[in-house]
């Protein structure tokens, strides 16, 4: 995904499933002599919903979407100092979509903010759900949220998952899938990916295949595919993305007025994004002029 389409206001995550087994952040970490298990609030990240422009406008645009702490978990327990903090600059964004995504549902309700409501119109929930064993556990406590957006987030894929009597629900707006990387991955078999996305496809729910993985298997044959741009490719070519039903947020501004479509941001792709299975996902090309497209 590119950059901006992310905001890590802290780093490190404690491990609690078996998901978390062969992390990638602590992958990388351990690549550069540190411990994934260091849990730390970013200095220069913290405050990047807010940070503006030599013009004197936000960085992030209206409507744009950004995936929240994509090297740690938004409800770690050790990150509950720094919380309330990132809970206020998500209201004042309130233009602008946040994307939490969390292995710990059992502890959101305790952690919402208390300008709760209902839910913000402005934050998508989503669910890590790595095994059937994890869906059962998870999505009924989501299904119990208040929330006014959520999707599942089935990666690393380590099973089948059956989630149709949750996507009956008519709460689930989108679900992602994607095999695991780097050190010890496990693998994820075709098949699984076409089951989970048969049950999305015949609901028209929003259904994105982001990687193959290290280990991928089709067909009964095993493939060990070592380049992320090649997972990447292989995953958008399989044509296994669905778009389903259009995700809408309605979105305001500091005022609480709407925002109007046609004034919200636009992702667009060039280069190798164009084939990119992450595209459905992602905030598109940041004009940062260092690719070749």
């Amino acid at each position: 995904m590119a950059m901006h389409s992310n905001w890590n206001p802290w780093h490190g995550c404690i491990k609690c499933s078996e998901g978390c087994q062969h992390c990638y952040v602590y992958y990388l970490d351990r690549m550069k002599g540190k411990s994934g298990a260091d849990i730390y609030q970013t200095k220069t990240g913290f405050k990047y919903p807010l940070a503006k422009d030599k013009t004197g406008r936000y960085k992030i645009q209206s409507g744009e979407m950004i995936s929240v702490c994509m090297t740690s978990d938004f409800f770690l327990e050790e990150a509950d100092q720094w919380r309330g903090e990132a809970w206020e600059m998500m209201h004042k964004r309130s233009d602008v979509i946040f994307l939490l995504l969390t292995k710990r549902t059992e502890r959101i309700r305790k952690c919402l903010p208390k300008n709760w409501g209902d839910g913000w119109e402005n934050i998508f929930l989503n669910v890590t759900c790595e095994n059937q064993s994890r869906a059962d556990e998870r999505i009924p406590l989501l299904l119990d949220l208040p929330f006014k957006h959520k999707g599942l987030h089935c990666a690393p894929l380590l099973g089948p998952i059956t989630a149709a009597k949750y996507l009956d629900s008519g709460q689930i707006e989108q679900v992602a899938c994607g095999g695991e990387n780097y050190g010890g991955s496990r693998p994820c078999d075709f098949d699984w990916v076409i089951a989970l996305r048969e049950e999305c496809v015949s609901r028209d729910i929003k259904f994105c295949f982001m990687e193959t993985g290290t280990v991928f298997i089709k067909d009964g044959v095993k493939y060990r595919i070592n380049s992320k741009q090649t997972q990447n490719l292989q995953a958008f070519r399989s044509g296994m993305s669905h778009q389903g039903k259009a995700l809408h947020f309605n979105l305001v501004d500091s005022s609480g007025n709407q925002i109007p479509e046609e004034a919200l941001y636009k992702p667009h792709f060039r280069g190798k994004c164009k084939e990119c299975s992450f595209q459905m996902l992602c905030n598109g090309c940041s004009d940062c002029g260092a690719c070749e497209g």
